[in-house]
């Protein structure tokens, strides 16, 4: 079982701290100090050895901005890599990402994982996307991946992207029949183009059942490093705003912060609808998750999983590789029974899950 770490990994600025670093993560996630220790020259990354079978160190993960624990994108990831692992019987090491830390931070931490052995590393977030661009180049035998971002081109490197837009659709038509006021929210942890696919589709799939259903919309922060993604305190108080705005279904979009939007949603026993993970089930939002309607689910941690596989199997995955509707990484989760039971709202859904599908509904990707 993986040991809950009382603090996130902070900045590493020496090699020998890293290292160390390293030897300490890989002992709380299972392997052996040995195991930790051997190779710190890159040896041991190749992803397959003479033989052609797999002699990485296992699967190198760097979460994004709330860590693991947020309950929503970089848990969705998680559930991935300890899959793999299992599945694989392989190693691995998942890092935090520090507080206020700097670009070349995630560098060092993406190329300590490389140098390490670890074979696929991937990072969680477009926010990674410099580091692999830069790391990739000095480890052409390893394979990288880096989820939500399709802007690094390199024959090791697998761009791991969604159709977000189309979950967010199905969870704009869930809202859209459950309101009673014709009034829904949507809250967006950074005001960025990726979260811009989550509004503009949940817009689309409100009007699509009702143009006249008011929508308010609230981003927490301009900026990731502002904490918008990671400040449930943040998303509660867009919450209450909202829900005092007369809303009654509010659908996030804000990562950590998404816990306050749930939270104050269920405190008031009004609907919310999670994102990225099935949040239905989460355990950190189990009080609220009878007020949770469902969720626009990504399956982040199909892809890691995806991704470890090919390099397992000796056939690294590379490129682009966009999920969506159809190869059902992408959709919207029906664990509440309460849903279950609104058998207009799911045919809805389920009749604009095969709309979409079929090509007769395109989904925007801009409000």
């Amino acid at each position: 079982m993986r040991r809950r770490r009382p603090a996130r990994v902070s900045r590493i600025s020496q090699v020998a701290v890293a290292v160390a670093t390293f030897a300490l993560l890989a002992s709380a996630c299972g392997e052996t100090s040995s195991d930790a220790a051997k190779d710190d020259n890159g040896n041991g990354g190749k992803g397959k050895g003479t033989s052609g079978k797999y002699d990485g160190k296992g699967i190198g993960l760097a979460y994004d901005i709330g860590g693991q624990g947020d309950q929503s994108f970089n848990d969705a990831a998680y559930t991935g890599y300890e899959r793999a692992r299992k599945d694989f019987k392989i190693g691995g090491v998942d890092m935090e990402p520090g507080d206020g830390e700097s670009s070349a931070d995630k560098t060092q931490r993406i190329e300590q994982l490389a140098r390490q052995g670890y074979d696929p590393v991937i990072g969680v977030g477009f926010i990674y996307a410099p580091a692999i661009q830069e790391v990739a180049k000095k480890y052409p035998d390893t394979t990288f991946g880096i989820v939500d971002d399709n802007t690094v081109k390199a024959e090791n490197v697998a761009d791991l992207v969604f159709h977000e837009e189309q979950g967010s659709y199905l969870a704009g038509v869930a809202a859209a029949k459950t309101t009673k006021v014709k009034h829904v929210g949507f809250i967006g942890g950074v005001d960025i183009p990726i979260i811009h696919k989550f509004e503009a589709g949940f817009v689309q799939g409100v009007k699509s059942v009702d143009p006249k259903i008011k929508i308010e919309k609230r981003y927490l922060t301009e900026k990731p490093e502002e904490g918008g993604f990671a400040s449930p305190d943040k998303g509660q108080d867009a919450a209450s705003g909202q829900l005092e705005a007369g809303a009654d279904v509010l659908y996030h979009a804000a990562g950590l912060s998404g816990q306050g939007v749930i939270q104050e949603a269920g405190s008031q026993k009004k609907w919310a609808i999670g994102v990225d993970s099935d949040q239905y089930r989460q355990k950190a939002l189990a009080k609220y998750k009878k007020y949770i309607l469902g969720s626009a689910f990504k399956d982040v941690g199909g892809a890691v999983y995806d991704l470890t596989k090919s390099v397992v199997d000796g056939k690294p995955m590379t490129g682009t590789q966009r999920y969506d509707l159809r190869s059902g990484r992408v959709g919207f989760s029906d664990s509440n029974p309460a849903y279950k039971d609104m058998k207009d709202i799911v045919a809805a859904v389920e009749q604009a899950k095969k709309d979409i599908i079929s090509g007769k509904v395109k989904v925007k990707t801009r409000p």
